[in-house]
């Protein structure tokens, strides 16, 4: 399966957003189990944004950083004490653009079980783990629709346990589906079941390639 997805993440050719934006970077961080598994953090609940949300580990861009990938390796050594050379890069999937106006670029690697990773305690409350396969399989509880202008994105969202994996974190995970797993899922087109969430109209966004996040209820934020 891992080989197979690093092979086809290797051919892939991502999208890119324009450069002018403000950075980051995150890591899809898949940890090679006979079951692989995606790792996520819960981010602590009193951070003035995105408290208690699920998400990869990454964050803005540094000036020290010479280029995202750094940014992204650097962010997870921050965030949960994983080392860079304990990561194997096997490919990079399309920018996303934030509700806050970060151009967001996910790389995804490969690391082994069990290291011995420590959430940073200001900032991550919990470092977890979710069969890959409970995504293939597509375990969504529901799918929010988020109209941008004349276009609607359908936002999978998914429960695991007592947490939820939606935003852009589940935004980046459609594409690695798509694409490394061959799924029957698009951010551009309707789910064939399941039950569909409308949200209100959003402004325009900068680029084509820019979506809107939920907040953690589920809403679109304004």
């Amino acid at each position: 399966m891992l080989e197979k997805l690093r092979e086809r993440l290797q051919a892939h050719r991502p999208y890119r957003l324009a450069e002018a934006y403000p950075q980051a970077a995150v890591l899809l961080p898949i940890v090679a189990r006979p079951e692989p598994t995606l790792l996520f953090t819960q981010r602590t609940a009193h951070l003035a944004q995105h408290a208690g949300q699920v998400a990869f580990p990454g964050g803005k861009r540094e000036p020290e950083d010479r280029d995202l990938l750094a940014t992204a390796l650097r962010e997870s050594h921050e965030e949960i004490a994983l080392e860079g050379e304990q990561v194997d890069i096997i490919g990079r999937l399309s920018d996303v653009m934030s509700l806050h106006g970060l151009r967001v670029t996910p790389f995804v690697g490969l690391i082994a079980p069990d290291l011995p990773l420590q959430a940073e305690p200001g900032e991550i409350a919990a470092i977890f783990e979710v069969p890959l396969r409970y995504f293939i399989d597509d375990r969504r509880s529901h799918t929010d629709v988020i109209p941008v202008d004349d276009r609607s994105w359908y936002v999978p969202s998914y429960p695991y346990e007592d947490r939820v994996i939606w935003g852009l974190s589940a935004m980046m995970l459609v594409e690695l589906l798509a694409v490394g797993f061959d799924s029957d899922i698009a951010l551009d087109r309707k789910p064939t079941q399941g039950e569909l969430r409308y949200h209100p109209q959003r402004r325009r966004q900068p680029t084509p390639r820019s979506y809107p996040e939920p907040d953690a209820s589920g809403k679109a934020s304004n």
